[in-house]
């Protein structure tokens, strides 16, 4: 994820970016918006949040299913963004992210002992933050410190794709 969105960094957004209303005619924005950034604010949070999310997995000791899982959770998360129709353009690694993060804490409770505590204590920690952020108001939100708007229904339809994604693969099992 981290080297597609340096390599797209240089890329007109527009050419890349989830754009519901060319969701039929270019579906493959589905997989390319997570690569858009449109500020160098933007593309240097969601690099660090690659790399923490790579930590995670690598202390979790998520296997192949979560990686199969977050990356059929991928696209989904862009899809799930046709509920808001005013959100006309969108970009970012964030939703991904989350869908990510959700993944490790499906993975990490269905763990016994100490993992099941972890991903339990994450998992709240999630619900938390997605409940802050009020990802069903208005589509774009203007938060402090940031140089660009925030679209926090990406991170919840992020969440809900990597839950989603990682539980079809746990009873495919």
């Amino acid at each position: 994820m981290a080297v597609g969105a340096l390599a797209a960094w240089p890329i007109p957004t527009t050419l890349l970016d989830w754009q519901p209303r060319l969701s039929t005619t270019s579906p493959w924005r589905a997989l390319t918006a997570p690569f858009v950034h449109f500020s160098l604010q933007h593309l240097l949070a969601n690099l660090a949040g690659c790399a923490v999310l790579a930590l995670f997995g690598g202390a979790a000791r998520l296997l192949n299913r979560a990686a199969l899982a977050w990356t059929l959770a991928w696209p989904l998360t862009q899809l799930g963004l046709l509920i808001e129709p005013a959100l006309l353009h969108f970009g970012g690694l964030s939703g991904v992210l989350h869908a990510g993060v959700a993944v490790g804490v499906v993975e990490l409770l269905s763990r016994q002992g100490r993992d099941r505590w972890i991903g339990l204590g994450i998992g709240i920690g999630l619900l938390i933050k997605l409940a802050l952020e009020h990802p069903l108001g208005p589509p774009t939100q203007h938060v402090e410190g940031w140089d660009i708007a925030i679209a926090p229904l990406s991170h919840l339809t992020g969440a809900l794709s990597g839950v989603f994604c990682a539980l079809l693969l746990k009873l495919k099992r």
